[in-house]
């Protein structure tokens, strides 16, 4: 009877020592892990979709830059065409004003014609009346040989003049029908230029329209693309937080079924130490491992040597273009160079990471987390879940993402806001 009931008082005592979180737990250590890959199939699936948005956005700065350099060519022709246009205009303006002179001109000669005309109709009128006198019965009629003389001269005067009269008559009516011929010829090439060049720059205004509006689409597909990789990588930090709390829950209830299972144990040895009337002692051990989180506050430099490259704060991004805060700080570095963890926690991201390139997050515990941007490819040297010690090589330098350079991205987020890391380190 004794013996009965020290057996009934050692299962008494293991009931007593099983934690009540094992007796009635929400959750269990495999209900934890079920969870948790339900956040990397969502962390993979924002991952694709920030690397389907980073291809439109590459395709969309492509095509942009080539209707931006398409632009360029058309731009160049307007101006070389508002050019020529200039030059003829200043044509039909010379020619507008030959065309003027020449009015001027062709009326002073066309007076003249009329003036010999008149003089050349009367003259002909006189000898038609006064009848023809015969140049020889002048000369013949002469009283002496100076007076011969003189006759001579003056019937040679008037011979030339006849005809002089007449070759200017002549000349004026060619220069008339000449000027007047070249002038129209030269107005209407001019005015069939001035033509040919306004339709030429009303093609390359409507090329340059159509230039424009591409490259607003573009500009609007790449800002669309830039939200999208923005929500995602929020997403990606929210997903990381989740995470680092799923992992704080799994080390909770993984050492809460550890004490369970050394107190049954303990109940147990109890249990039968006292069927066998026998006394004993039991001794728990202490679980390893589990969720690292050092919360101190300070933060060591991750890459020794390097040299501060880009300060927290607002700045055009030198890839993008775009003004945006940039949330760390750049350490520049060879290709390679160590990477170490800020101090001790739990990796929570480990890979791509959009305009990060490869990336690893680090949970400190005490809402602190640390990200280290740009790995190079094959860099990464933890995964997720892992436990890191302060000081420990996590991953090694690179210039993947958008960057220019080698360099390590570094973030400090406290309650998932960006801070400024120098405040920490």
């Amino acid at each position: 009877m004794k013996k009965a009931a020290s057996i009934m008082a050692a299962i008494l005592l293991a009931a007593a020592l099983l934690p009540p979180a094992q007796a009635s737990a929400a959750k269990s250590s495999s209900d934890i892990q079920q969870e948790l890959k339900a956040v990397e199939k969502q962390a993979r699936e924002a991952k694709q979709q920030q690397k389907a948005a980073e291809a439109q956005r590459e395709k969309s700065s492509a095509l942009r830059k080539a209707a931006k350099h398409d632009l360029g060519i058309v731009l160049n022709a307007i101006n070389e065409v508002n050019s020529q246009i200039a030059r003829v205009s200043n044509d039909i303006t010379k020619t507008e004003t030959g065309l003027r002179q020449a009015k001027k001109d062709l009326t002073e000669a066309q007076e003249r014609i009329k003036a010999r005309e008149g003089m050349i109709d009367t003259r002909v009128r006189m000898m038609y009346t006064d009848g023809m006198v015969s140049y020889l019965d002048v000369l013949m009629s002469a009283n002496s040989f100076s007076d011969f003389v003189e006759r001579a001269d003056s019937l040679r005067m008037i011979v030339d003049q006849d005809q002089d009269i007449l070759a200017q008559h002549e000349k004026d009516k060619q220069f008339v029908i000449v000027t007047q011929n070249k002038l129209k010829a030269d107005y209407a090439l001019a005015k069939g230029l001035y033509a040919e060049k306004a339709k030429r720059k009303g093609e390359l205004d409507a090329k340059e329209n159509e230039k424009q509006r591409l490259i607003a689409k573009y500009d609007l597909q790449i800002q669309n693309a830039e939200d999208t990789t923005a929500e995602q990588e929020q997403a990606l930090w929210d997903l990381a937080d989740k995470r680092a709390a799923l992992y704080r829950e799994k080390t909770s209830i993984e050492a809460q079924e550890r004490a369970a299972a050394e107190a049954r144990a303990a109940a147990e040895a109890a249990a039968r130490s006292a069927a066998s009337g026998g006394g004993g002692s039991s001794s728990g051990g202490g679980g390893g491992g589990g969720y690292q989180g050092s919360g101190s506050g300070t933060l060591s430099v991750p890459v020794s040597g390097a040299r501060l490259s880009s300060p927290f704060g607002y700045r055009t991004n030198p890839v993008t273009g775009i003004y945006k805060l940039h949330a760390g700080v750049d350490f520049a570095a060879p290709q390679g160079t160590d990477i170490t963890a800020a101090d001790g926690g739990t990796v929570v991201v480990a890979g791509a990471m959009s305009g990060y390139g490869n990336a690893v997050i680090i949970d400190h515990g005490n809402g602190i987390q640390t990200l280290y941007g740009h790995i190079r490819n094959g860099g990464v040297m933890v995964q997720v879940g892992q436990s890191v010690s302060r000081g420990q090589k996590i991953a090694e330098v690179g210039s993947t993402g958008n960057s220019t350079g080698p360099h390590c991205h570094f973030e400090v987020r406290v309650n998932g806001s960006p801070v400024d890391p120098m405040g920490y380190l």
